[in-house]
Order: C-alpha cells, then sequence, then structure tokens
C-alpha cells in the first residue's frame, strides 16, 4: 500500500489528556486505574475514567449530540491543537474532500440507560428530550465529528467490537486510495457505561484487580474510556520533502476468524493472518519490526491466543500492552494504542507494561517492564475483538520508511 501521513494525532485517557501527559504516564510506567466508582455499578472491579469528562458540555449549536460519549470526544478533539489541524487540512482541501471514520463499541449508550431509568412509570414511555439518533446509534460519534468540523465528506462509524479504532484506518486508507478524500480524520471514542460493565461482569472477564497483561496471573480485563484521533493524509509529493520525524502509516491487516463469539482462536491464527497482511503491505519482514503494542486484554485465553501469533512471527522483538495503565478502552483501544505506537516512535522509546510484575513463561513474548529508550523504526500495534475481527497496524518513522 501507499503510505499514509499522520500529520496530527491526539489521545485522552485516564492516564491524562493530549500527547503530553499520555508521554509523561508511559514513560514513568505510570496508570490511572482506580476502584470502581461510575454510577450505580456495584462491582468488584478496577475502572479507568477520564477525570471531569462532564465539566464541559458539547458545544452550544450541538446540543443534540450532549452525551457522555460525545462530551468525551470532544474533549479529545480540542487536545494537542488536533482541531486546528483539521482546519487546516479543510483549507487546503475543502470540506467536501476530509472525510471521517470513528470506532465505537457502544458510542451513548449511557444515555439510553438513564432514559430507561426515567421511562413513564403509567405508559413506559421514553421521555420526549432522549435523543437515540444523537447519543445512542453508533454513528453518533462520526456524525458529532463531522458536524464538529462542518465536514462534508464521507462519514464512517465502525462498530467491530475492540478492533472497531484500529480498522477505521483501513476504511479512510481504501477511501483515500479510491480518490474519493485526500484525508481523513480517524479515531476511536468509547466511554464507561453500565451495559459494558455489567455485560463483561456477567461473562466473568473483570479483574478484581489492576489488570495484569501477560502476567503469570492475569485474570482479566479492567474496562476503560478514551478519545483518540488522528488526521491521515496522503504523503506529499516529494516525499523527500517530508520530515524525517513524520509518522506514516505503512501497513493494514485484518480477518475475521469467527472462530467464537467471544473467544479469539486458541492458535491466534486469524491474528497470524491480520499480522502478516500487515507486514506485506508494508513490504516489511517481521525483523523490521522495533516494537508490538500487544492487544494484551490479560484474560487466560486472549493473551496466550495473541502470544502464539507473535511467537511465530517474530523473535525476541520487545512487546507490552499498555492496557495496564489505560485499561481496555474497548472501541476506542486501537485507535489509542495506534496513537501510542506513535508517540514510541516519535520519542524514540519502548512503554513498559504497567502492572505485569511476573510475565508468563509459557507466552512466547520479550515483555517489556521498565520503559526504556530505544531505536523504534517500525511498530505494529495489534487490536483484536469478539466474534474474531481481527486487525494489525504498522506505522514507521518518514526516515525508515525512504530507506
Amino acid at each position: 500500500m501507499k503510505p499514509l501521513l499522520l500529520s496530527h494525532f491526539t489521545a485522552t485517557s485516564c492516564i491524562g489528556r493530549g500527547l503530553d501527559a499520555t508521554l509523561d504516564a508511559l514513560r514513568h510506567a505510570r496508570g490511572g486505574l482506580a476502584p470502581c466508582d461510575f454510577e450505580r455499578a456495584d462491582l468488584d472491579t478496577w475502572i479507568g475514567a477520564v477525570d471531569d469528562v462532564d465539566a464541559q458540555p458539547v458545544r452550544a449549536d450541538l446540543a443534540d449530540f450532549e452525551c457522555r460519549n460525545n462530551r468525551l470526544a470532544q474533549l479529545g478533539l480540542v487536545q494537542d491543537g488536533f482541531d486546528a489541524g483539521v482546519a487546516a487540512a479543510v483549507a487546503r482541501y475543502g470540506a467536501a474532500r476530509v472525510g471521517v471514520f470513528v470506532g465505537t463499541s457502544t458510542a451513548g449508550i449511557l444515555e439510553t440507560e438513564r432514559a430507561y431509568q426515567r421511562r413513564d412509570p403509567a405508559s413506559g414511555a421514553l421521555p420526549a428530550d432522549f435523543r437515540y439518533a444523537h447519543t445512542h446509534n453508533p454513528y453518533s460519534p462520526a456524525a458529532f465529528v463531522r458536524a464538529y468540523f462542518a465536514l462534508r465528506g464521507p462519514a464512517m462509524a465502525i462498530s467491530s467490537a475492540c478492533s472497531s479504532g484500529a480498522k477505521v484506518f483501513g476504511s479512510a486508507r481504501r477511501m483515500i486510495e479510491a480518490g474519493l478524500i485526500d484525508a481523513a480524520v480517524v479515531g476511536g471514542v468509547d466511554s464507561l457505561c453500565l451495559t459494558t460493565l455489567y455485560g463483561f461482569n456477567s461473562l466473568e472477564l473483570l479483574s478484581r484487580r489492576p489488570c495484569r497483561p501477560f502476567d503469570v496471573a492475569r485474570d482479566g480485563i479492567s474496562i476503560g474510556e478514551a478519545a483518540a484521533f488522528a488526521l491521515v493524509e496522503r504523503v506529499p509529493d516529494p516525499p523527500a520533502a517530508l520530515d524525517g520525524n513524520a509518522i506514516l502509516l505503512l501497513g493494514i491487516g485484518e480477518s475475521s476468524d469467527a472462530h467464537h463469539m467471544s473467544s479469539p482462536h486458541p492458535e491466534g491464527l486469524g491474528a497470524r493472518v491480520a499480522i502478516e497482511q500487515a507486514l506485506a503491505s508494508a513490504s516489511l519482514g517481521a525483523n523490521d519490526i522495533d516494537y508490538v503494542n500487544l492487544h494484551g486484554t490479560a484474560t487466560p485465553s486472549n493473551d496466550a491466543a495473541e502470544s502464539r501469533a507473535v511467537g511465530a512471527l517474530f523473535a525476541r522483538t520487545p512487546c507490552s500492552s499498555t492496557k495496564g495503565a489505560t485499561g481496555h478502552t474497548l472501541g476506542a483501544a486501537g485507535a489509542l494504542e495506534a496513537v501510542v505506537a506513535a508517540l514510541a516512535l516519535r520519542e524514540q522509546f519502548v512503554p513498559a507494561g504497567v502492572n505485569t510484575t511476573q510475565p508468563d513463561p509459557a507466552l512466547a513474548a520479550d515483555y517489556v517492564l521498565a520503559s526504556r529508550d530505544t531505536r523504534v523504526r517500525a511498530a505494529l500495534s495489534n487490536s483484536f475483538g469478539f466474534g474474531g475481527t481481527n486487525c494489525s497496524l504498522i506505522l514507521g518513522r518518514a526516515d525508515h520508511a525512504r530507506r
């Protein structure tokens, strides 16, 4: 595939708002998980909540979109000058030539939960001020971002469970290569809600401790929330004019093994196919990858399956899962961790796997326990979801890609 430029990117999660806070937390292996105190959730687990999401309503002209998920999206969009970067892209290409692709798992379902709590006791009718289309509808975050920037290009929501925030890069790439757009806002937004918390609790997948990916004692996930975005554009012509520190999207791999509704293929076959496709589309070999950001959910079966996929292709490549710091942000995870990979490339370091103290010796991974400065020219980010929907992204530095 032709590389795409990540001209701007940003992330907001429980470890901080924006790139500086995120980088500081990653460098110092500082996590953001805390005991669950989310509204009406009586659960013995830990969560990764973003501070003060409800402090700032959505912009007045977008009041119909008012919900926690879109407030979190707006909070992410104004970090790191991302909104100004999108405005500059609109000035270059025109509003009709900038697309929007946003991943989410539940969008603003919290608004529906609250609406059901306020049903009319006699008729059971939902309150008149409930706006499903602008809040709970999976398309809501994409529609909100499109309206926020007054864009007129194609817009799409991806809701493929935990691969959603990674698969948006593939959708944007296809639209750009087809000549339909010149740039795209891609990302993922997922916020805490009771459906998610109690749903994963019913599957017996929640840990009672901060999650420990790839640890010998791992016993489940910690759910978080996040908003992460990137502006992807065609690489300028001539490419030699590009800053060598620029971050490029080099490869994408997608697969759907459909092994089971909620469990991965035990040998990680679908995951391996996605990784192999990403390497092939980037024209790279496994030895060219300097860091792997693992999907690493901290459940016994998911980490074991991913280990088999990664171990079949990579020999002693440094790996870590940043979900120990941020929690599993579900539909936003792929976008959040793509930004983590971009930071690793930009800052030339490998982030530690927070909370993991004793990597499982049965898992084939060179798991990083302490963040360290090192050469990172190309990084792989894995995102694998329910139903066997898998996506792997390869990002690289422009100076390395030219060579």
